[in-house]
Formats: C-alpha cells, sequence, structure tokens
C-alpha cells in the first residue's frame, strides 16, 4: 500500500517441475469436464511435438500472494524468502516487491521471475502479445498454461477508515467506485475470456478493499470495523466476472475463519506502524476462475496470530500472505510470441519465446511496425528458424547492436510468409535516458497537470510521484500525490516508447492535498514501485 493518509505522516502504502500429490479421480473428473466447456480453439499442437488434446495433465498448483512492504527490507528480507519458502508455493503475486523481485527469486530459490508484473514462479513466465501487461502464461507443462494476474489497487482513502470514522454505507460505496473499481476493470474485462479458452486463471493482490463476503449482517458486530453489512464493488465485480475468492470457499463460514491479513503484527520500524485504531480486515486475495479447484487455503503470517497456519517469526511485513492450493487442468497455450523485456538498450540480447502450430518452416523475424497504410509487408531486419515440423514450443536470440533504435516488431511466421503472432519491442540507442516533459512550467490552481515522458522502462508498476521542491528526495515516501504509469504500451514518440499522464485530481491520480497549493514542485519517473528516480522536471503552481 502506498501511503493510506498523507496527513499521517508516513504511512503504509499503497524450471519447471511435476505436479504435486495427485487429487482424488472424482474431482480430476469433474475438472476435465470443466475443463472441455472452454476448449481452447487455437491451431496450437502444444509441447515439442503435436499433440491432440487442448488440455493438459491435471495437477495441483499452489498460488501465494504476498505484499511486502517497502519492497521486504523493514524487518528482514531474509525473513521474506523465508516466509515464500515455508508457504512453497508454485507462483507468487508480490506487492511492494519494488526493485526486489529478482532478488527475492534468487534468494527462495525460484528460477523464474517477472519483475515488470512482480511474480516469481517454479515455472516458465511468458507475457503473451495482446495481454496488454494483464496477464502472463505459466507454463506448468510443456505448451500448457495457466494465467496469472497481479494488481495493488489504491489505498488512500481506506474504505474501513470511514466505516471507522461514522461515514455512511452509500459513501464508502461511492468512494469504492470511484477509486477502486476502475483499478479492476480490465481484469474483469480480459480475464474471463481467458479462462473461457479453457486455461486456468488465477488473480493475486493487495486490492485495499474488503469482501461482500465478509460483510454480512451475521458478521456486524463480531469485529469493531464491521458495523453494518456492505456490499464491496471490487470483490462483487469480481465475483459477477466469474471470480471465486479461493479462501473463503477453503473457509466460508467469515465469523469463525475472518482470515484477516491487514495489518500484521509485525515487529515496529521506521515510519508508520498500525495502532488499536487502524481497522484489520482481510484485503488480500487469490481469486480463481476457469478450470480450477479449490483445494485448500491458508494464512501465512506471524507466531500468535489465530488465523495463520504457516508462521515466520520475526514476521517481516505489514501484510499477511494468503497461499490458496488448487486442483487444476492447464489450458492448450495459443500460438503467441512473446519477448523477455519490452524495452532493451542496444547490445542487449533479446529473447524471444514462441509456441508454433509446428508446421515446419516457421520463422521469428524482427522488423519496423506495419504501416498498414502500405500494402508490402515491413522488411526483415533479422530472422531465425523456429524449429522445424512438430517443433512448437522454442527460445531465440538476437543480438540488438545493429539494430535501430527504435519500435520494432517479433513476428512469427508462417512457411508461406503469413504473421501468425506478433510482439512489440523497443530498442534504446545506447545511453539513451529517460526523459520526463511537462506541458506548462506553471499551472494554475486546480488546472490539471499535463506530462509525458521518453525511453521508459515500460514496467507496469513504474510511476509518477510529485514533491515539494522543499522536500524533493525521491528516495523517500514524501510525495504528495502519484500515479502508475501503466507501462510503455500506451504509444510511441518518433518511434521510442512513451507515455502521457494527466494529473488532476481525478480517480487515477492518488495521494493529497489536491488541488496542490501555490508553490514550488518537482515531478519524479520512478521506477517499478521503488523510490528509484529515472528523471525530473519542475514546476510552479500559481494563484
Amino acid at each position: 500500500m502506498r501511503g493510506i493518509d498523507r496527513q499521517q505522516a508516513r504511512t503504509r502504502r499503497g524450471a519447471g517441475h511435476a505436479g504435486r500429490a495427485a487429487v482424488g479421480a472424482v474431482l480430476l473428473a469433474a475438472l476435465v469436464a470443466a475443463a472441455a466447456l472452454g476448449a481452447c480453439s487455437s491451431s496450437s499442437s502444444g509441447g515439442s511435438a503435436a499433440v491432440t488434446s487442448a488440455h493438459g495433465e491435471p495437477r495441483t498448483l499452489k498460488v501465494m500472494v504476498f505484499n511486502i512492504e517497502y519492497g521486504g527490507t523493514q524487518v528482514s528480507f531474509k525473513k521474506v524468502a523465508e516466509a515464500v519458502k515455508k508457504a512453497a508455493p508454485d507462483v507468487v503475486g508480490l506487492e511492494e516487491a519494488e526493485t526486489n523481485t529478482a532478488r527475492l527469486a534468487r534468494l527462495a530459490g525460484y528460477p523464474y521471475y517477472n519483475a515488470g508484473l512482480q511474480i516469481v514462479s517454479r515455472y516458465p513466465i511468458i507475457e503473451p502479445s495482446g495481454a496488454g501487461g494483464v496477464y502472463a502464461f505459466i507454463e506448468v507443462q510443456p505448451g500448457y498454461v495457466v494465467a496469472i494476474s497481479n494488481v495493488h489497487l489504491p489505498s488512500d482513502p481506506y474504505g474501513p477508515n470511514w466505516i471507522r470514522d461514522g461515514k455512511s454505507a452509500d459513501e464508502v460505496i461511492a468512494l469504492e467506485n470511484r477509486l477502486r473499481l476502475p483499478a479492476v476493470r480490465q481484469q474483469v474485462r480480459v480475464l474471463p475470456k481467458v479462462a473461457a479458452q479453457g486455461i486456468p486463471v488465477f488473480v493475486t493482490g493487495d486490492f485495499n478493499s474488503p469482501s461482500h463476503l465478509d460483510y454480512t449482517q451475521a458478521v456486524v458486530g463480531t469485529r469493531p470495523e464491521v458495523k453494518y453489512a456492505l456490499d464491496w464493488p471490487v470483490s462483487q465485480a469480481m465475483a459477477d466476472a466469474g471470480f471465486k475468492d479461493s479462501y473463503r470457499v477453503a473457509h466460508p463460514d467469515p465469523v469463525k475463519d475472518p482470515g484477516l491479513t491487514w495489518w500484521a503484527a509485525r515487529p515496529k520500524v521506521a515510519g508508520w506502524n498500525p495502532t488499536a485504531k487502524d481497522p484489520q480486515d482481510r484485503i488480500d486475495f487469490v481469486y480463481t476462475a476457469g478450470p480450477s479447484k479449490v483445494v485448500k487455503s491458508e494464512i501465512v503470517g506471524e507466531e500468535g496470530d489465530p488465523a495463520a497456519s504457516i508462521t515466520v517469526t520475526p514476521w517481516p511485513s505489514d501484510h499477511r500472505a494468503v497461499v490458496s492450493t488448487f486442483a487444476v487442468v492447464p489450458g492448450r497455450m495459443p500460438v503467441l510470441v512473446a519477448t523477455n523485456q519490452l524495452l532493451l538498450r542496444q547490445g542487449e540480447p533479446l529473447v524471444v519465446t514462441f509456441h508454433s502450430p509446428g508446421q515446419g518452416g516457421e520463422t521469428i523475424v524482427i522488423t519496423p511496425p506495419a504501416d498498414t497504410r502500405i500494402a508490402t509487408p515491413s522488411p526483415v531486419l533479422a530472422s531465425r528458424p523456429a524449429g522445424v515440423t512438430g517443433v512448437t514450443n522454442g527460445e531465440v536470440t538476437f543480438e540488438t547492436a545493429q539494430l535501430p533504435g527504435t519500435q520494432l516488431s517479433v513476428e512469427l511466421r508462417a512457411g508461406n510468409g503469413k504473421v501468425l503472432a506478433h510482439a512489440p519491442v523497443w530498442v534504446a540507442r545506447k545511453g539513451a535516458k529517460v526523459r520526463l516533459i511537462l506541458s506548462h512550467p506553471s499551472y494554475k490552481v486546480g488546472a490539471p497537470i499535463v506530462l509525458g515522458w521518453r525511453n521508459a522502462p515500460a514496467n507496469r508498476w513504474d510511476w509518477i510521484g510529485v514533491y515539494r521542491a522543499s522536500a524533493a528526495d525521491p528516495s523517500t515516501d514524501y510525495y504528495l500525490i502519484w500515479q502508475y504509469t501503466g507501462g510503455a504500451e500506451a504509444g510511441t514518440v518518433h518511434g521510442m516508447p512513451a507515455g502521457t499522464m494527466v494529473l488532476d485530481g481525478g480517480s487515477a491520480t492518488q495521494g493529497s492535498p489536491w488541488p496542490l497549493p501555490p508553490g514550488e514542485y518537482v515531478v519524479y519517473y520512478l521506477l517499478a514501485d521503488a523510490y528509484t528516480a529515472a528523471a525530473k522536471a519542475s514546476f510552479t503552481v500559481t494563484k
């Protein structure tokens, strides 16, 4: 959670292996039947040789969500890794990993990670073309996948605080509809279509919002923060989209098993520490849809917490983690190409993962983006064969030193030259710097602040932070207002990844105050949910 209340000073922010133990034949039969209802229609044949099934082998899969708090360094990063190792998940969705996703993967013994999506995994992670940063595939069996989306919703204002402070149900619902519901709009729009292809889908996240399943009439009065029943919009939207709340499936009684995940009783640290006035609630979730079935769900937390069945001492985060076990039938991977990074510098290797029909003669080529106004195909800048007949999965590597510094397209082509799949990639000139550009040097109070950036590394959780000029230290959390950039697919300027943003106090702009009062300010482009500045610009606000 990156700062929940800026008026309270520094506060909380807002290689594969076989499946585990076999599950019962009845359960697996039910899953196979469910998967058949959403059979994938892709022409892909899957695996390293042709296969006839649209589904992989039934297996168990453990999925964990863990907000590790400010990069996991508040108490002990080793304890963060210990918590992951004790829970032994196959896939972990992290929040507030900052720049430590790779570090955690190494320390906890996971061979795969995606820093942009803050995911670590025992299995290969493939961010396919067309996913737009919403999800990635986890290849749990050659040619067969599950999908995962990892989210971190806005924190401030926090709904349970409003209930504590006497706000009405209508006021809290209006807040959730304005602030947090837009943050899952892509998930509820895109992911049901993935599940309908027969692919199990998981959504992990710190939702910063409780569940409608926990605020029932039966729960009212059993916890101080539950003063009335409430149909929390975000959890209801997930349910309406076909997602199941794995913890509540495994523990259906919210009175008996509240499963509170925030706040956790970690040791006191410099900055924010919880007090009795801070409501405790269940805001960290592992949701599932598609051909999967909940087997169990556990809380990972501090010794002495009644909900925690897996414990670490001292507990290293202000959030407890959730690890859920599922019986799944993985779906066949669609035909695709995916790159190891969206933005590379000239000289860095470009690794392309592909899944092809395996009909022979297929190639991976790099071209300039196609101009749809011109009928002739784009010239091929580099090419590699995508295996031979029957080979459908693989990786090829391209050297980028001689590629132009611009936006490029990676294409999977059939033997007849037809483009089967494509993905964007940007190659920046060696030494190119991130640039942050403001529309004006000065703005009137309340006027929208329009800014843009170029050459950014395309992390989904890069963010823009505005500081008072007198406290402009990007290594701290003394920002006033902030907003996530959402990655690089927003557009290009002169062929390079670029984006624009409007800070106007709307639902996407977090923090306070808004409008900014008259004064001098510094705005930073900060990397991967961390306090690492890549670029800055200055502006003033006048009456």
